[in-house]
């Protein structure tokens, strides 16, 4: 290891051990491998991924994202930006792009030097090669073929086979198209961005009803419904989703924003759909658009909560899910149940964790059944606890909100 990487190291070294979550790189590199649900473990630490594709405002952007949850950001590769980041505890991924099977043979050896140059700094993760290849605006060619980058992926591979590559899909094109690029990577991504005001003028990736997503359902939950698709792009590959870290009319230039059109998601908002991705079984979160933010939005107080919790619950998050025993019985409150509350049970030590969230745009009142064992729910988030009678409780649940039990016996 270089001198000059050695004060960061140990300082990062140090961290983890104190401060877990955070995990941990060895003088060799990162000991990486995929645990039997597809969690990315790194010395065989199961670990969630919380990420940024910018940083923030701010004089200390590492340190503040660090101070609030986070353990993963997007930099150049560039000695400052991942000295910064290991010294702040924070790995690195980077986009490093592709190239053509055409590509000349000094081509080939500069893309790969630079792999070479790179890849044992104790900050890096993931390489990215290409964001969003198969999508073109309004067009059903794809941006960058498969066969480019699975020829890129190869060279990347023979340099550097410890690091896994990233690959993140528009929310659109056929699951058969993208499952065209599964050789191309070792961890899969979506953005989806569905906090859009009514009446916003169509843009680059609005489509003409004001939409990014293309699915029936236009409610946040189609957040977990995207997760979905993912799953069945590939079945084995860990999974990350892109939450949105901006305002849609923020993404147009200064003098043609409407004002009455800037909206960024709230707290609530953010909440459910983190928790609703990973229910619907990701192993990890993103969040892309910050950069468009800015540092006055009240927006940053709302993102940096809910990553502060997810966080705190960071053990819980990376567990393994074990099969869901819980019954649900609705109760008639006046109106339909469509998705309904969604369940994802983990165990921790001999503790059990419900997370739930109601998927629907109307309230709902569910009975849990099936907990004959226990006899205490206690609520993450409020603290409260709630006793278990005959196996059950009720529960009511406002529109796209979410609880985090923890079940005592």
């Amino acid at each position: 290891m270089k001198i000059k990487y050695v004060l960061p190291f140990i300082v990062f070294v140090f961290a983890w051990h104190f401060f877990s979550p955070r995990v941990h790189c060895s003088n060799d590199g990162h000991k990486m491998s995929l645990a039997h649900d597809g969690f990315i473990t790194i010395d065989k630490k199961r670990i969630f991924i919380l990420g940024t594709y910018h940083l923030p405002h701010g004089e200390a952007p590492y340190r503040t994202l660090a101070e609030n949850g986070f353990n993963l950001v997007r930099t150049p590769l560039e000695q400052k930006a991942l000295a910064e980041a290991l010294q702040n505890n924070l790995f690195t991924w980077s986009g490093i792009g592709h190239l053509e099977l055409s590509a000349a043979s000094e081509k080939v050896e500069a893309f790969q030097e630079r792999i070479r140059r790179w890849k044992n700094h104790p900050a890096l993760l993931f390489w990215e090669l290409e964001d969003e290849p198969a999508f073109t605006w309004r067009s059903a060619e794809p941006r960058v073929k498969p066969e480019a980058l699975i020829f890129t992926y190869n060279l990347v591979k023979k340099e550097d086979p410890d690091h896994f590559v990233y690959l993140n899909h528009a929310p659109v094109n056929l699951v058969s198209t993208l499952q065209k690029y599964n050789p191309s990577a070792d961890v899969l991504a979506c953005d989806v961005y569905p906090v859009i005001p009514y009446g916003i003028r169509p843009s680059y990736a609005l489509f003409d009803d004001g939409l990014q997503g293309d699915l029936l359902n236009t409610s946040m939950s189609q957040v977990g419904e995207y997760v979905d698709k993912l799953k069945r792009v590939s079945s084995n590959k860990p999974l990350l989703l892109i939450l949105q870290g901006f305002a849609w009319e923020m993404l147009r230039k200064e003098g043609d924003r409407d004002s009455s059109m800037v909206l960024y998601p709230d707290y609530k908002q953010l909440r459910f759909m983190a928790y609703n991705a990973i229910i619907h079984g990701v192993n990890g979160l993103l969040f892309w658009g910050t950069s468009y933010t800015p540092p006055e939005a009240p927006f940053w107080k709302d993102l940096f909560k809910l990553t502060k919790e997810l966080h705190k619950l960071h053990e819980v998050l990376s567990a393994p899910a074990v099969p869901n025993f819980i019954t649900t019985e609705y109760n008639e409150m006046g109106h339909s149940v469509d998705a309904g509350v969604e369940i994802l049970t983990k165990k921790v030590g001999d503790d059990f964790y419900l997370i739930t969230a109601n998927a629907d745009r109307n309230p709902v009142k569910v009975t849990l059944g099936g907990l004959q064992e226990f006899m205490v729910m206690e609520s993450t988030a409020e603290g409260q606890s709630t006793d278990v009678h005959n196996g059950s409780f009720t529960e009511i649940y406002e529109a796209f909100a979410l609880k985090v039990f923890l079940l005592k016996k």
